[in-house]
């Protein structure tokens, strides 16, 4: 029985395409474990029946009555489900956001950022809740109400990624995420909206912890860039195998 060789430069390419995976995981290792235990309770969620899952997200949810009885243990758990979207969904938004943030930032320090801005919004939004339970705009029963998922964090860190742009599209990238947020704040008018907002603001006041971190990244110039290589078959322009491009995440 004869074996199917495989040509020399397939194999080269495909070491080169494992080895640059395991880079990219390797540089962003929270990112991905944080996916990992995301994706595993997401599996666990689509096994168990619907009372047991809204059991489970009940014990983890940081709403006014956990808050009061057990904050560090539900501020932490919260974290760790998925509250819409779909696993794949927030696969996508970890790569675009939480990965170039962990490499640029280091893995300590986006952590940091990410965790203020989650337990930042969950008070401040919670707090809301509160003051309209206490004035009778919200029933009493909102307690209790579900309050779990990423989001929070996710906002924080979009938010703070303007600081690794250059100037003029460190301010158009700012204005986007305000009015993006700001948008579902006026359109929802509802304690998770503000939770939201918040975590944008919190992660664009996070600038005195991220500005010793250099701001390289034009994307204008990524672009230009990409496309040279394009055009010339993969090599930089320069012919010894270095890149003119900006830094990128």
């Amino acid at each position: 029985m004869s074996h199917v060789r495989v040509p020399a430069r397939t194999a080269e390419r495909a070491r080169a395409v494992r080895s640059y995976v395991w880079w990219y995981v390797r540089s962003a290792p929270g990112t991905f474990v944080w996916l990992a235990i995301l994706l595993f309770n997401t599996l666990l969620l689509d096994r168990v029946s619907p009372s047991v899952a809204h059991h489970i997200l009940e014990r983890r949810s940081t709403n006014l009555h956990h808050l009061e009885v057990s904050p560090v243990r539900v501020l932490i758990t919260s974290a760790l489900w998925i509250a819409s979207g779909g696993w794949w969904f927030y696969f996508l938004l970890y790569n675009v956001f939480h990965a170039p943030a962990e490499r640029w930032l280091g893995t300590l320090r986006w952590l940091g950022i990410a965790l203020v801005a989650h337990v930042g919004a969950t008070y401040i939004s919670e707090g809301a809740l509160y003051w309209a339970i206490q004035n009778g705009l919200a029933p009493h029963k909102a307690f209790y109400t579900l309050d779990y998922g990423v989001s929070y964090a996710l906002a924080g860190i979009v938010a703070v990624l303007a600081y690794a742009l250059v100037r003029p599209w460190r301010y158009v990238y700012v204005a986007g995420v305000l009015v993006f947020y700001g948008y579902g704040l006026l359109h929802a008018r509802d304690f998770t909206s503000a939770g939201h907002f918040t975590a944008a603001l919190i992660g664009l006041a996070c600038y005195p912890f991220v500005r010793d971190r250099p701001t390289a990244f034009d994307p204008v110039a990524a672009v230009r860039t990409a496309w040279q290589r394009v055009c010339s078959g993969g090599k930089s322009r320069r012919g010894d195998g270095r890149s003119d491009g900006p830094r990128s995440f």
